[in-house]
């Protein structure tokens, strides 16, 4: 039941903590006695991974009314709220782990010059951890902003998402299925921040042991405020190793740490050092390392800025960090639940249309390569780099034509239509591109040596030429090259920015609203950048231009390489290869695949570990067949693909990494579906071969026995030993993909 306050500070809190009920979407709930107690934690009985459903987000208070948690059984975070909120628990529930070893603030904000904690509590004797028993007696950090009131509801949606049916296998919620919690701060009285707000939020999802966080700070006086920078997150986290003496490298607690402040990267790990940092801490005096230095500390920040200043009434809201325990040294787990963790945060990435690269832009060939794509099972045309289609034009009658000619001519067929264009590799002019804080000229300091401020009068009005040329030309794909990589930007004179200072938050702003627009309009987005948590759908998969140089055989090999490494920390349907039937960057007729007929093997080969691997794009030519034959291989590939969209667009696992010298596979699982898994394993030399291969079907929830079909051949059922895997003998021909599909 419900324990009447003690303090004043809990008194007051008591008034509101009625809104912590776990069913109502509205916060319409004010009972007290009508809240759920939080129960002590125990392991999950069950795999949340081979689970379908389960998990749910449950929001609760302790009966003494002075600890709030918001968990789901994987996960669990826990405040104390009175006298001050701190975080005293984060909890990995799988495993019983506790990572927090210290508590403190919830975030801080710079203002006007100075920096606030918001929330946290201190006074902890020892830094090595948190007993129950000492969190009664601590107190309020100093001159921090204090807790008003909370309020929660469902997890909502960032921004519309527009979604194609046909190019998502699976049931995508959106938002995801969760809850969220709000903390609601107000400056310390007597202050310049008295008048300011802070709000801190926190989701929880259904079924996913990760939790997302964010803040909204708002001038609530009549002066106007400078908010300088913030700290969205400090936790000082249990270390992950134990040596006296400095290793060759120091560990990181197991945590995947994401935020979606992620400029000029093409993975994850590049993205996240800008916002994401595991520091020392200078007071945890007792650790095991002599020195004092593991990196024990996680900080997240953006790296300049924002530098607002917030009018009366004004607010910014920050980027969002997500944390999901992982488990340490299983390589496999750990791909799968990043994975799963993108299907949940961003399910636009599990859209997966089948595009065709057009080297020509003419409406004569968009129209034939229209028509072949409706032969073959294609749903989406760019018109690539090099095509001479021009997304910058001023000419309205150029996209009319492009409407009524090819788009509306490609909808007939249910094809859609796009482009390409470039973004930041360029320069514009002196008085548009990025300006050296060093010498006050452009040039020697954008990460490309020149690009565009995409707060420059330029970069704004191009923005609003994308928009327009897109919506004219009824184009609903848009690959967008070199996209904002983060250059900062010392010009006093642009109208988007002020100074150096608030440049790079500003033009992050400008580039994710675009692409959160383009969501809502039902654009797909293609950004060789890692844009996923703002609606890109595609980067590269692994991205090295002068690979497709190479001869075909070698190409083919350092592909399946690409895919099996790409996707540790990817789904397939987030990455592209490259498939070029006409030249791309040199290596002539040893390094293409026209005239197709003449290559019509490994065009299918080709073909196979793209789509057997969920990887669907780029395919990239002026044709997509050439000959009756050559366009049965294609519709061949397509149809398989299509016949087992579902699985082939889930999480994939490497059986064996192609080396040119052996036989080299993946298989893909989700144990949601009928078919759980499916399994691709390539021969690459010209030798037949007979191989031992052991399939790991525990991932896709199978126990005891699984039913396989070789090449589509007869069932057959097999047994699966103690680890859930399925060890099976098979012939595999020279140069050759197989496949085994697996139902229950």
């Amino acid at each position: 039941m419900f324990i009447v306050a003690r303090s004043a500070a809990a008194r007051a809190v008591g008034v509101f903590l009625g809104f912590c009920a776990v069913v109502p979407a509205d916060d319409s709930l004010t009972d007290p006695a009508k809240l759920p107690e939080a129960t002590p934690s125990s392991p999950a009985a069950v795999d949340w991974l081979t689970q379908s459903g389960g998990f749910p987000a449950v929001l609760a208070q302790t009966s003494e009314g002075r600890t709030v948690v918001l968990g789901n059984g994987l996960v669990r975070r826990e405040w104390r709220i009175d006298p001050a909120v701190a975080t005293v628990s984060l909890r990995d529930e799988t495993t019983g782990h506790e990572f927090l070893r210290a508590t403190g603030p919830e975030a801080f904000v710079t203002l006007a010059g100075k920096e606030y904690a918001v929330g946290g509590l201190s006074g902890q004797r020892s830094t090595n951890f948190l007993a129950a028993a000492e969190i009664a007696g601590l107190k309020p950090v100093e001159g921090s902003f204090r807790l008003e009131r909370l309020s929660s509801g469902p997890v909502r949606e960032r921004f519309a998402w527009k979604r194609h049916a046909s190019w998502i296998s699976q049931d995508a919620a959106w938002p995801p299925a969760g809850r969220e919690l709000v903390f609601h701060y107000r400056g310390p009285e007597g202050t310049a921040a008295a008048a300011v707000t802070v709000e801190v939020h926190y989701e929880v999802y259904d079924g996913l042991p990760c939790m997302g966080k964010w803040m909204t700070v708002t001038n609530g006086g009549g002066a106007p405020v400078m908010l300088d920078a913030f700290r969205l997150e400090t936790l000082r986290v249990t270390e992950a190793d134990a040596d006296v003496e400095d290793p060759w490298r120091f560990a990181v607690p197991p945590l995947h740490v994401e935020t979606d402040f992620t400029t000029g990267a093409m993975s994850n790990a590049a993205a996240q050092n800008q916002t994401v940092a595991w520091t020392t801490d200078e007071e945890h005096h007792t650790q095991t390392n002599y020195g004092n230095k593991s990196l024990c500390v996680l900080r997240v920040a953006p790296p300049q800025g924002p530098a607002r200043e917030l009018p009366p009434g004004g607010s910014l809201t920050t980027f969002r960090v997500w944390l999901m325990p992982l488990t340490k040294g299983d390589a496999d787990r750990n791909a799968l639940a990043v994975s799963r963790f993108y299907r949940t945060t961003a399910p636009w990435t599990a859209e997966n249309p089948l595009m065709f690269h057009l080297v020509k832009s003419d409406i004569a060939s968009c129209r034939r390569a229209i028509d072949q794509m409706a032969e073959t099972g294609f749903e989406m045309l760019i018109l690539s780099f090099g095509s001479g289609f021009n997304l910058e034009s001023t000419d309205p009658a150029y996209f009319a034509a492009y409407k009524e000619q090819v788009t509306d001519y490609a909808a007939q067929k249910g094809i859609v239509v796009g482009t390409y264009s470039l973004l930041s590799s360029r320069r514009i002019s002196d008085e548009h591109d990025v300006i050296n804080p060093q010498t006050g000229k452009t040039g020697g300091f954008a990460k490309f040596g020149n690009a565009p401020c995409l707060c420059s009068q330029w970069g704004l009005d191009h923005f609003a030429q994308l928009r327009r040329n897109l919506t004219a030309a009824g184009f609903l794909v848009h690959e967008h090259d070199g996209s904002y990589p983060g250059d900062p930007c010392a010009s006093a004179a642009h109208p988007g920015h002020k100074g150096f200072a608030d440049s790079r938050w500003n033009q992050w702003e400008q580039i994710t609203r675009y692409y959160q627009w383009c969501r809502a309009e039902g654009i797909y987005l293609n950004v060789p950048d890692w844009y996923f948590l703002h609606g890109s759908s595609r980067n590269s998969m692994g991205y090295r231009e002068d690979n497709w140089s190479l001869p075909r055989a070698m190409q083919e090999i350092i592909e399946r390489q690409n895919i099996t490494d790409g996707t540790r920390y990817k789904l397939p349907s987030m990455g592209w290869m490259h498939l070029p039937l006409t030249q791309y960057h040199g290596g002539g007729a040893a390094a293409t695949y026209e005239p197709l007929a003449e290559h019509r093997a490994d065009y299918a080969l080709r073909l196979a570990s793209l789509l057997g691997g969920g990887v669907t794009g780029v395919v990239r030519g002026t044709r997509l067949y050439d000959s009756p034959e050559t366009m049965a291989v294609v519709q061949r590939e397509v149809a398989f693909y299509k016949a087992h969209r579902a699985i082939l667009d889930s999480a994939l696992l490497p059986l064996r990494r192609a080396d040119g010298r052996d036989w080299d596979g993946w298989i893909h699982v989700n144990p949601a579906l009928p078919e759980p898994a499916l399994a691709m394993l390539f021969n690459s030399l010209e030798e037949p071969l007979v191989r031992r291969i052991t399939l790991p079907l525990r991932y896709a929830g199978l126990k005891g026995q699984a039913t396989l079909r070789i090449n589509g051949g007869e069932p057959q059922t097999v047994t699966l030993n103690a680890a859930g895997e399925a060890v099976i003998e098979l012939p595999l021909a020279g140069r050759s993909a197989t496949t085994v599909t697996v139902t229950r």
